[in-house]
């Protein structure tokens, strides 16, 4: 069964840190690029940060950069998304989604083929 599952998220106070994972199940994982995207209420869903299947290759919302860290474990086929000095504004619900499968470098441009349900992150004193 196909299957991604987010956790980590929570309350915390503003500068505080979260730490996302997001565990798959049924997917060779280096064969995909992950994405973290989130949504706000009355927003829409936008990308945070993306990490391609071969070479490890990151990318990041202005937003967000210097702050959040995406990583992958292949063979834990998790993926994980640090937080840092978070900001009200990083208030949303978060999301990992998967493109793939492919032999070829991939990143999350274009649709994601697979998404989880999403965990919530609240940042507020």
């Amino acid at each position: 069964q196909l299957q991604l599952v987010e956790s980590g998220g929570g309350l915390v106070q503003p500068g505080g840190s979260l730490r996302l994972s997001c565990a798959a199940s049924g997917f060779t994982l280096n064969l995909y690029a992950i994405g973290w995207f989130r949504q706000a209420p009355g927003k829409e869903r936008e990308g945070v940060s993306c990490i391609s299947n071969k070479g490890g290759v990151t990318n990041y919302a202005d937003s967000v950069k210097g702050r959040f860290t995406i990583s992958r474990d292949n063979a834990k086929n998790t993926v994980y998304l640090q937080m840092n000095s978070l900001k009200p504004e990083d208030t949303a619900v978060y999301y990992c989604a998967l493109r793939g499968p492919s032999t070829l470098f991939t990143i999350c441009a274009g649709d994601m083929n697979y998404w989880g349900k999403g965990t919530q992150v609240t940042v507020s004193s």
